[in-house]
């Protein structure tokens, strides 16, 4: 059973404040027999965080180990690409193991899902600032009706589903607001939301990538054909789904293998999915630090991954030291793709690129 294969909880470390939550109370239940162990703080764990020694058991971590925490920081951040705004997380960390994911350059080696007990504060503070921000007058590539927020981004709400109700608490919350939609990307494809009363008001993007090449870099991820299935129920189920292309990961037949894709989603979908389909295509962007950690853990990932002959090094704006293709062939590359889905799957509009 997938939920079995990717969480087998033995150990979890909470905060004393998340375990007098109703949702700390509710995790801690649904594994009876796992140890509990009290931690002052959910950011620094010696055992999963920030000790090199953990990288062999990399995936062991991810599978027998939980964190439950309290989120602090509260606050709704501007985006503008994937959403309008970024929403504070409900969780943070993630039970799958892709090699290029950005979460562990901020918290540390393998780093588990760690659930926020708080989500009724969480979703306080996302009602307060959706009624503050009111109707939605100009349309932009977000949305053209209403204001986006991402609930995913330093996890997997698929996989999070699987923990906890909340990312259910969330959809329902944004279900009942006039003004405003969640959404969030996923690797994961989890029959049991299909269920959910979400009111339409939930964009979920399957992250779509080659799928040779997934099976060496999503680990522990539903495998592409999956995922692309998955869209047609979840379009039944009156979800708005888009598609991620990302990361996108240059290769000596990568334009090729993007084709075979473009044309196997093309033959998956059916014209309701199609109807409503749209696209965020994102480049690979890899961290030296990250490219330090996979060389203990997963070595073979770095041969398309990390590319000297290919990439150039930008400080970012948190001060980690990141490569992206160098960007004259970027803009190359972003061209070359946009007109591939442009002839093979017109009907799939590209909100954005880069």
């Amino acid at each position: 059973m997938e939920f079995n294969r990717l969480l087998q909880i033995k150990r979890i470390y909470a905060q004393p404040a998340a375990l007098e939550l109703p949702r700390g109370k509710e995790i801690v239940e649904r594994w009876p027999e796992a140890d509990v162990v009290l931690v002052d703080n959910h950011w620094n764990i010696p055992e999963v965080h920030g000790d090199e020694t953990n990288v062999p058991r990399w995936s062991r971590i991810k599978t027998e180990a939980l964190v439950l925490g309290v989120k602090k920081a509260l606050t709704v951040k501007p985006n503008g690409r994937s959403a309008d705004f970024i929403a504070p997380s409900s969780a943070n960390g993630c039970a799958m193991a892709c090699a290029y994911c950005y979460v562990p350059r901020h918290k540390g080696y393998s780093n588990p899902v760690t659930v926020f007990a708080n989500i009724d504060q969480i979703a306080g503070a996302l009602e307060r600032h959706a009624t503050r921000q009111g109707m939605k007058l100009e349309p932009n590539q977000c949305d053209p009706e209403l204001w986006v927020y991402d609930i995913g981004e330093n996890s997997d709400c698929s996989v999070d589903a699987l923990i906890s109700d909340n990312v259910k608490d969330l959809v329902e919350l944004f279900r009942d607001l006039p003004t405003a939609k969640l959404s969030f990307a996923t690797k994961y494809v989890n029959p049991a939301m299909l269920s959910w009363d979400h009111g339409g008001r939930t964009r979920i993007r399957f992250s779509l990538m080659p799928a040779d090449l997934a099976k060496s870099i999503d680990v522990r991820t539903s495998p592409v054909p999956e995922r692309m299935a998955a869209i047609n129920d979840f379009v039944d189920a009156g979800y708005e789904v888009h598609v991620n292309f990302s990361p996108v990961i240059i290769t000596d037949t990568w334009l090729r293998d993007w084709g075979d894709l473009l044309r196997q989603l093309d033959a998956t979908l059916t014209p309701a999915a199609k109807a409503q389909l749209a696209a965020e295509v994102i480049f690979l962007t890899h961290n030296e630090r990250l490219h330090e950690v996979n060389l203990g853990w997963h070595p073979q990932a770095e041969n398309v991954l990390w590319r000297p002959d290919l990439q150039e090094s930008k400080v970012s704006s948190n001060g980690f030291t990141n490569v992206r293709y160098r960007s004259g062939a970027k803009g190359r590359y972003v061209r070359q793709l946009t007109e591939l889905i442009e002839e093979i799957a017109p009907y799939c509009r590209v909100r954005y690129a880069f």
